[in-house]
C-alpha cells in the first residue's frame, strides 16, 4: 500500500483549517502508485522532447537588442523609439526583449530613409 498526500482546499473564505490538519493521506495500491509515476515520467520527457524540438526549431532564429543594433547599425535609443511607434514588432519574457528576424529585415527601408533623412539635417541615428 502506498500513500499520497494532498493539501486540502479551503470551501470559501470563512472557513478555516486548524494548523497540522491541511493535508489528506489516500491509500492506494503500490503498483497503480508506480504506474502513475512512470505515466508521470513518460509525460515529462515528452514535454521536454517537444520543448526541445521547438527551441532547436525557433529560438535560435529570435534576434535580441544588441544583435537588432548591430544589424542595422541603430543606437540602443533609436531601437527604443523604434519600438515605441509601433514601427518595429517585438516580443518580452520578462525583462529580455525578443525579435523575429524577418520582421527586422522589414524595416530596413525605413531605418534607411530616416538615416537619409537625419543625415540631410545634420544627424546621426
Amino acid at each position: 500500500m502506498a500513500f499520497l498526500c494532498r493539501k486540502q482546499r479551503k470551501k470559501n473564505k470563512h472557513q478555516s483549517t486548524k494548523k497540522g490538519n491541511d493535508m489528506e493521506f489516500v491509500g492506494i495500491e503500490k503498483q497503480l502508485f508506480e504506474e502513475l509515476v512512470r505515466k508521470f515520467e513518460y509525460f515529462e520527457y515528452r514535454v521536454m522532447d517537444i520543448c526541445n524540438r521547438e527551441n532547436d526549431r525557433t529560438l535560435h532564429k529570435w534576434m535580441d537588442n544588441q544583435d537588432v543594433c548591430r544589424y542595422l547599425n541603430i543606437s540602443p535609443r533609436t531601437l527604443q523609439t523604434l519600438r515605441d511607434n509601433g514601427t518595429l514588432p517585438f516580443s518580452q519574457i520578462n525583462h529580455k526583449i525578443f525579435y523575429k528576424p524577418e520582421d527586422v529585415q522589414g524595416i530596413i527601408k525605413k531605418v534607411e530613409d530616416r538615416r537619409k533623412e537625419a543625415l540631410y539635417r545634420g544627424r546621426n541615428i
